[in-house]
Formats: C-alpha cells, sequence, structure tokens
C-alpha cells in the first residue's frame, strides 16, 4: 500500500483573502506536481483533504489530473490534530490514498508512521509537494518525494 501526503500548494495571504485560495504561483506548483504524479500512475482510491479551501483546491486538481473521482473532506487532518487518529485510519486501509493537508499534521504523521514519534523532524514537506510513503509487512517507508521546486530544473 502507498500513502501520499502532500501539503497544500501555496496560498493566499490571510490579508489578501481571509478564504486563504491557491494564489497563482500555488496553482502552478500543483499543476507540475500533478503532472509529474500522473506519470508515476499511482494506483489511488481515494483522496482526503481538511476542507479548508487551499487543501480542497490543491486536491481537486491532483483529483482532475490523476483521474480520481473520490475527493472527499475528511475529519482530523487540520494542522494542529494529532496524527494518532488519521494514522489508524490508514493503518486499516488496504488501499493507497492521498492526504491533502497541513503542517505541523503532515510532519507529524509522517514522522509517527516512520518511526513511532510524531515530535520527530523526519520529512521537510514543501507546499504543493507530495511525499509518497510505502507499507510493506507492517512497516512504513519513504517510498520518495518531490517538490514543485524540483520539478523546475
Amino acid at each position: 500500500m502507498f500513502l501520499y501526503l502532500v501539503q497544500h500548494a501555496k496560498a493566499k495571504s490571510e490579508e489578501e483573502d481571509p478564504t486563504r485560495p491557491l494564489s497563482d504561483e500555488g496553482f502552478r506548483d500543483i499543476q507540475k506536481t500533478a503532472l509529474f504524479v500522473r506519470k508515476i500512475n499511482p494506483d489511488i482510491e481515494i483522496i482526503l483533504h481538511s476542507g479548508k479551501l487551499r487543501a480542497k483546491q490543491t486536491a481537486e486538481i491532483l483529483a482532475e489530473a490523476l483521474k480520481i473521482k473520490n475527493c472527499t473532506v475528511t475529519e482530523n487532518i487540520s494542522p494542529l490534530d494529532e496524527p494518532e487518529i488519521i494514522a489508524e485510519r490508514i493503518i486499516n486501509a488496504n488501499k493507497s490514498l492521498m492526504i491533502v493537508g497541513h503542517l505541523p499534521h503532515l510532519g507529524k504523521l509522517a514522522a509517527f508512521l516512520l518511526c513511532g514519534d510524531k515530535n520527530k523532524k523526519i520529512i521537510s514537506f514543501k507546499m504543493g509537494g507530495v511525499v509518497c510513503l510505502q507499507r510493506d509487512e507492517g512497516f512504513w517507508s519513504l517510498k520518495w518525494m518531490i517538490t514543485p521546486d524540483i520539478l523546475e530544473k
């Protein structure tokens, strides 16, 4: 099983727009990332997002590029949520999924799955980037990570 963790793409500031939609740069970045991920042809059944506008827009762009029909809001993946709650759902899943969320939650979730300690900084997430974790025989490992700035080079 694969788990794709995505930090939402760059959003407008709260002063610019209190709803915090994606910025023009954020739209460009996540579109580049989505095209790259599409080439890998991941077998993702569902994309979960926090419901915050920036995460929803990021998830919808990925869903369209990857032709995933099930893109839905879920609880327990907001910035300050504890990772153990969603980790239980992930651990019991038997199909690959993608989570579009926020820091610090994504960092804590990745650390919890990879080493059992949510307080360790294991991965440096980037806006509009994707981290792919793989579960094999009950253990998680980092398969790959891509960020928009890498795709520009």
